[in-house]
């Protein structure tokens, strides 16, 4: 049959407008609703066998775009003072928040499971990631994005991300002249992002209808992301690093900002979280369950053994520490790019495929779902943090926290 776009739009707008309001109704993050959403239309089909849910090549750009503007504004949110200032804490968890899963679940596959190194390495890339996109949509749905502890969160998110880019690169990257290319035209554009951003905006001014700085914006993340696809990387690789530079910009401009999310909370990130869900097939996770149940347990017991020590010895308090730690324990974009990538080049087959993506749906889902429903902290002890932690770096005193714990 024919397929009608309009048709196909309107079902994925549907489910996303459904998602919303159950988000409201429940309280949970609106992503976490759409990748639950995405597992149960994914697994209903017609009596012909055809699923309920379509993908085709727009839905898939629509949902690849939302994860690239996820990421990006991610970036963009983080407060370059607040960033250096928190540095630390950010460089120190996101270090050991990817090292321990990484190296746990690559030993666990290889000398327990049986699986071959590269295989095994394979797994361990997917399973060290921590989820930018989840992190970021619920740090903006909680009011947290500007608070130091939440800008802290974002950055060590983006270190970790950083380890399983480097780690996927350098043991499996096809190094070519298209890659060196990517580098250097990405690192040029770079240097040139804040002051280019910052002119278009001064000289074009930041309320025409045309919206010109947020096209330059798209105009760029395209080009890159088309650079890193011809030297086989991925699109969203260079949109955190842009997202960081032009900061500053943003931080001057929160109309921008604000323009940005609603474009992409309001038509990318739908399809992003939706399609995420699409991996899961109940009857492989099923027939794979008890792999996948230890997986998932080695992946966040190896982030609380590596993130919530480091967690008290920067001065949070339980809730803080646990919601950070469990945070830090998601995953989705890299590591279903991590997965994919080892399916495309035959690395791992497509029941391991299976297994190492259900693995990342559900450690988008399980300890976000934990930490919103039992340890979510105020906007003022997040803020509280912030204070303490500026404190006891400066060598002075720390003030007290309120005791509102139980």
């Amino acid at each position: 049959m024919h397929e009608n776009i309009w048709f196909v739009a309107a079902i994925w707008m549907g489910l996303a407008f459904a998602a919303s309001l159950i988000s409201i109704r429940v309280g949970i993050s609106v992503a976490l609703i759409e990748i639950v959403v995405g597992v149960i239309a994914g697994n209903i089909h017609f009596a012909g066998g055809q699923h309920i849910l379509q993908t085709t090549d727009w839905t898939n750009f629509l949902a690849m775009l939302g994860s690239g503007v996820l990421t990006f504004l991610a970036g963009a949110e983080i407060d370059p003072v607040s960033l250096r200032t928190n540095l630390r804490a950010s460089l120190a968890i996101g270090v050991l928040s990817f090292l321990l899963p990484f190296a746990c679940v690559w030993l666990f596959a290889q000398f327990v499971l049986g699986w071959p190194l590269h295989q095994a390495q394979i797994a361990g890339i997917a399973l060290s990631t921590t989820s930018v996109a989840v992190v970021y949509a619920v740090m903006i749905e909680g009011g947290f994005g500007q608070t130091p502890l939440g800008k802290t969160i974002l950055a060590a998110c983006f270190i970790t991300d950083l380890g399983t880019v480097l780690a996927l690169g350098s043991l499996f990257a096809d190094f070519n002249v298209w890659l060196l290319v990517f580098v250097v035209v990405t690192a040029v554009m770079l240097w040139l992002m804040p002051k280019l951003t910052q002119l278009i905006i001064t000289k074009l001014g930041a309320t025409r209808v045309s919206e010109p700085e947020v096209k330059f914006i798209f105009f760029v993340l395209f080009f890159l992301g088309g650079l890193a696809s011809t030297a086989k990387s991925e699109a969203v690789l260079p949109a955190y690093l842009v997202g960081l530079v032009v900061a500053g910009v943003f931080l001057r401009d929160k109309t921008l900002v604000h323009r940005m999310r609603s474009i992409a909370f309001t038509i990318f990130t739908p399809f992003y979280f939706i399609k995420a869900g699409l991996f899961v097939s109940l009857p492989a996770l099923w027939a794979s369950l008890g792999l996948i149940a230890v997986l998932l347990l080695i992946k966040m017991a190896t982030k609380f053994i590596g993130v919530w020590p480091l967690t008290k010895v920067f001065y949070m308090r339980n809730r803080e520490a646990n919601y950070t730690t469990l945070l830090m324990a998601t995953g989705l974009t890299f590591g279903t790019i991590s997965a994919l990538f080892g399916l495309q080049n035959k690395i791992i087959d497509q029941t391991q495929y299976t297994v190492l993506v259900t693995v990342v749906i559900l450690s988008a889902f399980v300890p976000t779902l934990i930490a919103q429903k039992f340890f979510q902290p105020t906007i003022e002890t997040m803020v509280e943090w912030g204070k303490i932690y500026s404190e006891r770096i400066n060598n002075k005193k720390p003030r007290q926290p309120a005791q509102t714990e139980k």
